[in-house]
């Protein structure tokens, strides 16, 4: 019984050194590439996001969507600076104008 005890104890002590040893290991060219093309379509949603993420995955430039967004982006990050908007107010007005709601 103390054997078992003992050989159980041994194996959870050892859990967590092997999961550090698996998540330092290096990651593939796709996974940093699933990475940056996840970050850069955050904002989109639905068959816009399906859409970008394919295009993205295989190496292409950014579709219309995302260039259509980032359009977006811009006009309102001018009109928010425009009616100096800052903190709360700057992120709802933000959040409202990428919805097309202002």
């Amino acid at each position: 019984m103390k054997n078992l005890i003992a050989a159980l104890s041994l194996f959870l002590l050892a859990l967590p050194a092997h999961a550090q040893q698996k998540q330092a290991s290096p990651q593939t060219d796709q996974q940093r590439r699933m990475m940056g093309c996840d970050t850069q379509s955050r904002m989109l949603k639905g068959d816009d996001r399906k859409k970008f993420m394919n295009e993205c995955m295989k190496g292409g430039a950014p579709g219309p969507e995302m260039k259509k967004h980032q359009e977006r982006m811009k006009d309102c990050n001018r009109r928010a600076a425009a009616k100096g908007l800052t903190g709360d107010d700057r992120m709802k007005f933000m959040s409202a104008c990428q919805r097309g709601q202002t």
